[in-house]
């Protein structure tokens, strides 16, 4: 599976797991196992927020694009990241945001 990432800027998240042919996206299963070589589903016939554009089997294998939420404290990697190629079963791993910035709390706050 190769999953191409578009980056938005939002606050909310996104969990997404693999298992064969089946994503599922924030708790929402789809599955893709019906999908035949050279087969493309269009966008409009997947209920799916997360989902930008139409999924595709190449060669057996599917290919897709997911739209990135990017937090305030976003990564170049998470701005501008590269596909997810070879996706194995289980959680997919997103590219890592910065650290938290620190808080306004007055020097004597912190302990």
């Amino acid at each position: 599976m190769k999953i191409n990432l578009s980056p938005t800027r939002r606050d909310d998240t996104l969990d997404v797991s693999r298992v064969g042919a089946i994503l599922t996206i924030n708790g929402d299963a789809f599955d893709f196992s019906q999908m035949a070589d050279g087969d493309t589903l269009p966008a409009s016939a997947i209920s799916c927020p997360w989902l930008a554009g139409q999924v595709d089997n190449v060669g057996g294998e599917l290919e897709l694009t997911l739209i990135l939420p990017l937090p305030v404290n976003y990564s170049p990697e998470q701005a501008f990241p590269i596909p997810l190629e070879n996706v194995p079963d289980g959680p997919v791993v997103f590219p890592a945001s910065l650290p938290e910035p620190l808080t306004d709390a007055a020097p004597e706050d912190i302990e």
